[in-house]
């Protein structure tokens, strides 16, 4: 297979809601679609880099930066017999998972069309529906929260995150259990909290969560593994993985129960299939994120969900919830016992509306050898 084009699409798509989580607000999603042409078929995906490094040092200026420059001349120049050998043939570029796995997700898109098969099947997945959790940022009031579980619990969602920040951590959750005693609950600091605040969470563990999700700083599992022994919740590690290398790492010193998968947060769908086979032979499951994607990452995800042991309900919410306007066709939906039917068709099976990317076009460009 070769990559003959890689079209670039900036896109800023406006929320219907803010969401805020403990690092920062934000009112709209600014994000890079790309249309991956392979072999004369074109593969779609999307970067999930943010405008901002908060969650990540990656942003849409520097994956701009770094497809153009480095990602694109590496894939032009290689001929692939399999996705699989997308990331490791960029393995002299250091880092930059979400500007790699753009390309690789576009790259089994186009894989999976050529085939004739959906990108699920492509990709070894045993679903054929997927269930649905949903995450929820920080309110203005805990009073506004409550409402918006009360919501999303009638929608059908499996499992609700919340996130929390210091200040707005363990009285919130006792209110929150208190109203919803039976919900499956978690919630996710993003690393806002210390060592410092074990005490904190040890209170946590009266109100019976699911998970911790990335309570301490993205770079230290040891501390994370200091955390949990002081605690009974499970710690779930997100942004401390970006490789199979790292989860085996965070595993082995019992840094995490659970891990969260992000596709473009470990350098793409072949990574992420990699972690979570390696996960299942320690028993720890997975769970899929989001990173407020559009409904092209979004399909993505629904269709990575179907590996089995992505056995908790991800982050793979309905479309109606986020965007004023969203750019596939039918939306992403999530029905009312809180699962996802995964689509059949070739690649993701969902039709990218381009009038409605027109719409909210930023820049354009057209890479070629």
């Amino acid at each position: 297979m070769k990559i003959e084009s890689i079209e670039i699409l900036e896109v800023k798509l406006d929320l219907k809601h803010f969401f805020e989580t403990s690092f920062s607000r934000v009112t709209y999603q600014r994000f890079l679609l790309l249309r991956v042409q392979v072999d004369g078929v074109v593969g779609i995906s999307e970067c999930v880099a943010d405008e901002g490094p908060s969650y990540s040092y990656e942003t849409v200026k520097s994956a701009l930066h770094v497809l153009e420059d480095f990602v694109a001349p590496v894939a032009f120049r290689t001929e692939y017999a399999h996705p699989d050998e997308f990331l490791p043939s960029m393995r002299n570029i250091r880092g930059h998972n979400m500007a790699k796995a753009a390309v690789e997700m576009g790259l089994w898109e186009a894989y999976a069309r050529m085939r004739g098969e959906s990108l699920s099947k492509a990709l070894g997945g045993t679903r054929r529906e997927i269930a649905s959790g949903v995450s929820i940022g920080i309110q203005d009031s805990v009073e506004e929260l409550l409402a918006k579980i009360e919501g999303e619990l009638a929608d059908g969602y499996r499992r609700i995150k919340m996130k929390i920040k210091p200040g707005w951590d363990v009285d919130v959750v006792k209110k929150v259990r208190e109203r919803f005693p039976d919900t499956p609950l978690m919630v996710d600091a993003n690393s806002a909290y210390s060592l410092a605040d074990v005490p904190l969470f040890q209170k946590m563990d009266a109100f019976g969560l699911m998970m911790i999700e990335q309570p301490l700083h993205y770079e230290d599992m040891w501390d994370h593994a200091k955390l949990q022994k002081q605690i009974e919740t499970p710690i779930c590690l997100d942004e401390s993985i970006h490789s199979v290398e790292d989860a085996q790492k965070a595993i082995e010193m019992g840094a995490t129960r659970i891990i969260n998968i992000k596709a473009g947060r470990v350098g793409g769908l072949s990574s992420a299939r990699n972690i979570q086979k390696l996960a299942a032979e320690h028993g720890i499951p997975v769970w899929c994120g989001g990173m407020l994607e559009s409904g092209v990452g979004r399909a993505h995800n629904v269709h990575l969900s179907t590996l089995e042991n992505f056995t908790l309900p991800g982050d793979v919410a309905d479309s109606k919830r986020y965007f004023v306007e969203e750019i596939i066709e039918p939306t992403v939906q999530v029905r009312k016992d809180g699962t996802i039917a995964v689509p059949e068709g070739p690649g993701i099976g969902y039709e990218v509306r381009m009038d409605r990317v027109e719409k909210h076009l930023v820049s354009r460009r057209v890479l070629k050898p």
